[in-house]
């Protein structure tokens, strides 16, 4: 199977876990034979089970990608493809952390991932799962997959590495990054200047289908798209609204919006968390992305957003 196009967008939000110093308690013993940090550092391979899933694989996933490979010792293939990452895992030197989940002794695991054939490949960044590959695949392609999964966890993540040996990781070189004042961005900036919304979000939708991991761009286009939903309401009466149609997703997105221009990220995050517990389907996911692209205009190093990511876990799991 090739690996499917990484793309953020309907993946499932685990949200924020527990801090590392509470990973680093509950953490057992590495097994013998797996590839290890110095003191002080993060083995680059792990093996998890269901009881160490949440203290590990997504608490790592703050700090790094993780990637998992769901195994078993019958299978084959799988002793073709292990290797294969673990290598890597090494090379990488901690710019994503290899995760090895056996089937066998996790049936649980599996089958809430959705498991259907062995060997199969998924990631989590800041709490998100993605698919990578399922079955083996060339050491080419895996590379070029791992490279891609590294620079959206460091673009749209700011997932830096974890230590290993005692040094940082060293950010992954890319040719594509674009430099401060980004040309890319003349005409997006220019419209904005003059108060054109609509011609800064086609600005920078524009620069997105030429470059679509530009990670400026991505949150230009989503803060232009937050003053366009935004522009003319009558506040009042759109909270007004929310408060007398709870299960409505559109009502409670707007009014979640005006909140966050408000500076009231608490209340907005906590308004969009309780839509997704009322709500299923298609208005779920609806509340769920919309709440994602608030995390990203607050931005990662604001202490609600964790906060808040570990509320919405709580309501999707």
């Amino acid at each position: 199977m090739q690996p499917r196009n990484m793309s953020m967008r309907g993946v499932v939000d685990l949200g924020a876990v527990k801090a590392a110093a509470d990973n680093a308690a509950k953490r057992a013993a590495a097994p013998a034979g797996k590839p290890a940090a110095a003191s002080g550092g993060q083995r680059v391979v792990i093996d998890v089970t269901e009881a160490t899933f949440e203290t590990e694989v997504l608490a790592l996933s703050q700090q790094a990608p993780v990637v998992i490979d769901f195994w078993a010792e019958w299978c084959q293939p799988c002793k073709q493809l292990s290797p294969l990452l673990e290598r890597l895992a090494e090379e990488y030197a901690g710019r994503f952390v290899l995760a090895k989940i056996d089937v066998d002794a996790n049936p649980r695991l599996a089958q809430e991932f959705g498991i259907q054939g062995i060997p199969a490949v998924m990631a989590v960044l800041g709490g998100q799962l993605a698919p990578l590959f399922q079955g083996v695949v060339p050491e080419q392609q895996a590379r070029q997959v791992l490279d891609q999964l590294v620079q959206l966890g460091e673009e749209r993540f700011g997932l830096t590495g974890v230590v290993v040996d005692g040094e940082p990781a060293a950010p992954i070189e890319d040719e594509d990054e674009e430099p401060a004042g980004d040309p890319l961005l003349a005409a997006a900036d220019e419209a904005l200047e003059t108060g054109d919304l609509d011609g800064a979000a086609q600005a920078f939708r524009n620069v997105l289908s030429d470059h679509p991991a530009h990670a400026e761009a991505k949150l230009g286009l989503i803060n232009t798209e937050l003053l366009l939903r935004t522009q003319g309401v009558d506040a009042d009466k759109a909270r007004a609204d929310a408060a007398e149609r709870a299960d409505d997703v559109a009502a409670q997105t707007l009014a979640a919006d005006l909140d966050i221009l408000d500076g009231r990220a608490d209340e907005a995050f906590a308004r969009l968390v309780e839509t997704v517990r009322r709500t299923s389907g298609e208005d779920r996911n609806t509340a769920r992305l919309h709440l994602l692209d608030l995390f990203e205009i607050v931005g990662a190093d604001d202490p609600r957003v964790p906060k808040a990511r570990m509320a919405l876990a709580g309501v999707l799991f």
